[in-house]
């Protein structure tokens, strides 16, 4: 059946699991490492050329993001692991590709399945992109 013409459209958001995760965890840990995963995610995602975001772009919010990554209450491997990723993310998608696998790594056991599901399919849409 579709939606009336008044009706707002669906509105498409990329990560919801990851978000949904950041959003339920209790404030601390957890929830510090769904949002710092996410943030990595959104900018990793923006990589792929269909997204329009330019490379000068990419190195510009990589850098605010490790700033901003550096104010996080993160474990060092899981620091690390995500300021690779963010880095990676001004060089493209398959640097970015690369850099994934040790993110879902160290964040793992913080991270739900649904949420790990979105890092999966991310990993494999930066590699063929």
């Amino acid at each position: 059946m579709p939606n009336p013409p008044y009706a707002v459209p669906t509105t498409s958001f990329r990560f919801a699991a990851l978000a949904t995760l950041a959003g339920k965890a209790p404030l601390g840990g957890r929830r510090e490492v769904a949002l710092s995963v996410y943030l990595a995610a959104r900018l990793a995602d923006d990589t792929l050329p269909e997204r329009g975001v330019s490379a000068e772009a990419r190195a510009e919010r990589a850098a605010h993001a490790k700033s901003w990554l550096s104010s996080m209450a993160l474990t060092l491997p899981v620091r690390s692991a995500l300021a690779r990723l963010i880095e990676a993310t001004a060089s493209g998608p398959r640097a970015a590709a690369a850099a994934l696998p040790a993110v879902i790594s160290a964040t793992g056991s913080q991270l739900d399945a649904g949420a790990r599901g979105e890092l999966d399919r991310l990993t494999a849409s930066l590699g063929s992109g």
